[in-house]
């Protein structure tokens, strides 16, 4: 029986409540025990001076496979997630096709057994091909191992099919993750509408777009007694929204990615389409907004919403840029640079970053409690660096954060109890 012991560390575990220096012991791709002890171990890891957490989980990233694999794949995704201390992301289903069946869900578990990094897992479509007019065979999906639902990138746009979404759903205890826009109001925007987007002469996409499409979803949450999580919410009055939910006691949770809480429409004035993303970057107030949110617990988790693209797409001038950042390799930095001291504690972020995404999902992980699977990361949560986004394990280098000053990172990732990545 292998052993590995990882000593010395400050173990956060927020499923359980822990935050002390203690020692993990992992035995055959398992959590042994947390201990003050040092048991006799085949192999030791010093983590002295780091932060030993439970697996980082991302569940909300695009690897683009099958269909463009230009941009990513699972294997590279794979790479990028380790690199960035995640040992299980979701994926989303706008590939191509979409994942809309049993065998398009296996496909997905098949290539991640490959590939032999991260645990990945499946999100099926809503709909058949994410057209928004027919649902997908849910059962069927739930068989194949997806996680959740979403047509990510695409809203339900008819609200009788997404009220019959969180019915189905519901019955196999599975939550929709949605896109919250109204394409009417959205129409041709390719920013935030504001006073930045007026000076640059570019079309805009009104908060009220998320907001108006949040509110819809919410009242059909109350009526189906549907799970809905909301994606990437960018807005001060979509985070209004869900905190209302929340206090009704509606199965309403919500995700938040670094570009929304650090970022604002005030970088589009580079015209860089690096900054293009949907929902588009907000204003300085909604910003802090996000920040709360984070802060009080109205948001639930943090996301990187990895959307790679190639060099060439992004080289077009901005409103004809596709929209969409990668980040599985900058969102921890940046969540520590930004967050820390600032507007969560490591146990708080670290709950976003690890049970809570594992509760929403269903899935047994983001925990390192004695019998569950052996996926750490170990973090270094002070050395400063520069993100290079030419260094990055992802085939693309979409980044917003490319030349940041950060600090913090992860340095090691165990998944199954095997190292997959060491820093340098």
């Amino acid at each position: 029986m292998a052993t590995t012991l990882i000593g010395g560390g400050r173990v956060i575990c927020p499923d359980q409540g822990i935050d002390q220096p203690l020692n993990v012991l992992l035995a055959d791709g398992r959590i042994r025990e947390l201990t003050e002890s040092q048991p006799a171990s085949d192999e030791v890891i010093d983590a002295s001076g780091r932060i030993v957490s439970p697996g980082l989980i991302d569940m909300h990233v695009h690897l683009r496979e099958p269909g463009n694999e230009v941009e990513e794949t699972i294997a590279s995704g794979s790479a990028a997630a380790v690199a960035g201390g995640f040992t299980t992301v979701a994926c989303m289903p706008n590939t191509e096709p979409a994942v809309d069946s049993e065998a398009s869900s296996e496909f997905v578990f098949l290539q991640a057994e490959r590939a032999g990094l991260a645990n990945i897992y499946p999100v099926g479509s809503v709909t058949k091909g994410r057209k928004g007019e027919e649902l997908s065979e849910i059962g069927q999906l739930s068989r194949g191992g997806v996680v959740a639902f979403s047509d990510d990138g695409s809203p339900v746009r008819n609200a009788d099919i997404m009220r019959r979404g969180l019915e189905y759903t519901k019955m196999f205890g599975k939550a929709i993750i949605e896109h919250c826009e109204d394409l009417d109001l959205s129409g041709e925007g390719v920013m935030n509408e504001s006073v930045v987007s007026t000076i640059l002469g570019l079309p805009g996409i009104p908060a009220a777009s998320e907001e108006v499409a949040i509110a819809r979803n919410i009242v059909l949450a109350k009526l189906t007694g549907g799970t809905l999580h909301i994606a990437h919410v960018s807005t001060a009055g979509g985070v209004e929204l869900v905190r209302m939910a929340k206090a009704r006691g509606l199965a309403v949770t919500a995700e938040a990615t670094p570009h929304h809480f650090a970022l604002t429409d005030e970088c589009v004035k580079t015209y860089d389409p690096v900054y293009k993303m949907n929902p588009p970057l907000r204003t300085q107030e909604d910003v802090d907004a996000v920040r709360a949110g984070l802060g009080d617990g109205t948001i639930d988790a943090i996301v990187s919403d990895h959307a790679p693209h190639s060099a060439e797409e992004k080289a077009l001038e901005f409103s004809k840029a596709p929209f969409g950042v990668i980040g599985m390799e900058s969102l921890l930095p940046v969540a520590v640079t930004e967050l820390i001291d600032h507007v969560l504690d490591w146990p708080g972020m670290i709950a976003k970053l690890t049970v809570n995404p594992a509760r929403i999902l269903g899935i047994d992980k983001g925990t390192l409690r004695p019998g569950a699977d052996a996926d750490v990361t170990i973090i270094d949560p002070d050395t400063p660096w520069t993100i290079d986004a030419a260094r990055f394990k992802s085939r693309s280098r979409n980044c917003p954060f490319h030349g940041k000053d950060v600090r913090g990172r992860a340095v090691r990732t165990l998944v199954g109890g095997k190292t997959k990545y060491v820093a340098g």
